[in-house]
C-alpha cells in the first residue's frame, strides 16, 4: 500500500504496543509478521496455560507473558489486542478488550454469528476504538490485483465465482477443529474464505442454497453451497475438513476469467485468462507477487496504519462487510442444520 510504504520510509509511524492473545498455530505464523512491521512492538503474550505463554514468549523474544487476561486488559501500556483464541471465545474476549479501551484485531471468524459480530462493532463504536476481523486475504497484493483486473474490465462484467477450500484435518492430536464447543467446523474455519471472495465481487447474495455433512452434535464437516445474486450472477462454493477439494478460486466474466492459484486464500499468483483467444485457452498470463513473510504483513500494516490514523474500522474490510459475510454464514448454517 503506497501510504504504508511512505509512512515506514519516513519513520512517521508511532510505535504501537500489541498483545498477542493465544499461542496456537495461527499465532506462530502471525506474530513473526507482526514483529516485522515497523512501528509495532509485541510486548506481551497471553495464554490460559502460563507455561505455554512463557515458552512462546521465549521463542519469539517477547518480554512478558501472562495467563491473567483481566490484568493484561487493565495494563494501560497495552494499546492493541491481537486475538487468536478458539472461535467460541472471540465474542466474549474481544468484547472485554473493547470495553477496556483496547483496539482489537480478531482472527477470522470474528464471532460465531452475525448478531455477535454486530454487537462487537457497536461496542467498538461506543468506546471509540478500532475493530477488525483478520481477513488477511483481502489485503494481499494478489487479491488487490484481482480486484483491479475486474475493475479495469479485463474479463468484462463478472458473472460467476467458484471457490473451494477442502483439506482433511486429523481428528486426533490437536482436536480443536473437531470440537464444536470451541471452533464450529468447516464453514467458519474454511468456508468463510469462498464467501468473503464472493461478497467482495458481488456484494451480499439474495438467496442461499446449501447441503452438507453435519455430525449429531451439530459440527459441520463439509458443505457445498450456491450464493445467488441479482441478474443471474452466482457463486458456487464448498468447504470441508474431511476431504480435499481443489484449492483454487476463479471469477468468470463475459470476456474471460481470473484464477487465484492454490491455496487461493494465501496465493501470490494470479492467472489472467483474457485479452486474446490464445491467452484465454492456451497460455494465460501469470502475474506473480513475491512472498512477504508468512503473508500477513500487508493486513497487519493496514491495521497499524488505521489505528494510527484514529479510524475505528478499515475501509478495505469494514464492519458492514464483516457482518454481511456473517449473515451469509448464518444462512448456510440454517440450511445445513
Amino acid at each position: 500500500m503506497t501510504a504504508d510504504v511512505g509512512a515506514e520510509a519516513s519513520g512517521a509511524v508511532a510505535a504501537q504496543r500489541w498483545a498477542a492473545i493465544g499461542t496456537g498455530t495461527i499465532s506462530r505464523s502471525v506474530v513473526p509478521d507482526l514483529q516485522a512491521c515497523e512501528g509495532v512492538e509485541v510486548c506481551v503474550v497471553h495464554s490460559r496455560d502460563a507455561d505455554k505463554a512463557t515458552r512462546f514468549a521465549e521463542e519469539f523474544g517477547i518480554d512478558r507473558s501472562t495467563d491473567d487476561y483481566a490484568a493484561l486488559l487493565a495494563d494501560a501500556s497495552v494499546q492493541v489486542i491481537y486475538l487468536a483464541t478458539p472461535f467460541a471465545t472471540h465474542h466474549r474476549m474481544a468484547r472485554e478488550a473493547l470495553e477496556a479501551g483496547k483496539h482489537v484485531l480478531v482472527e477470522k471468524p470474528i464471532t460465531m454469528t452475525s448478531a455477535d459480530a454486530a454487537d462487537l462493532f457497536d461496542v467498538a463504536a461506543a468506546h471509540g476504538v478500532f475493530l477488525m476481523e483478520a481477513m488477511w486475504m483481502k489485503f494481499s497484493p494478489v487479491f488487490l490485483r484481482l480486484k483491479k483486473e475486474i475493475a479495469d474490465g479485463a474479463i468484462g462484467q463478472p458473472r460467476n465465482v467458484r471457490a473451494s477450500f477442502g483439506i482433511p484435518f486429523p481428528s486426533d492430536g490437536d482436536s480443536s477443529k473437531w470440537d464444536v464447543s470451541r471452533s464450529g467446523g468447516a464453514l467458519l474455519d474454511q468456508g468463510i474464505y469462498p464467501i468473503t471472495l464472493a461478497h467482495s465481487v458481488f456484494g451480499e447474495p439474495i438467496a442461499v442454497t446449501a447441503s452438507g455433512t453435519v455430525r449429531g452434535d451439530g459440527l459441520d464437516v463439509a458443505e457445498h453451497f450456491t450464493l445467488e445474486f441479482s441478474d443471474g450472477r452466482f457463486a458456487q462454493c464448498s468447504s470441508s475438513m474431511g476431504e480435499f477439494s481443489e484449492l483454487t478460486a476463479s471469477v468468470g466474466g463475459e470476456a474471460g476469467w481470473l484464477t487465484l492459484t492454490p491455496p487461493f486464500w494465501a496465493t501470490t499468483d494470479l492467472e489472467v485468462h483474457a485479452r486474446s483467444a490464445h491467452q484465454i485457452f492456451r497460455a494465460p498470463e501469470l502475474i506473480e507477487f513475491p512472498p512477504e513473510g508468512n503473508g500477513y504483513r500487508p493486513m497487519l500494516r493496514a491495521a497499524r496504519d488505521a489505528i494510527g490514523a484514529g479510524l475505528m474500522e478499515h475501509p478495505a474490510h469494514t464492519a458492514a462487510d464483516t457482518i454481511a459475510v456473517m449473515r451469509t454464514i448464518d444462512q448456510v448454517f440454517a440450511r445445513l442444520r
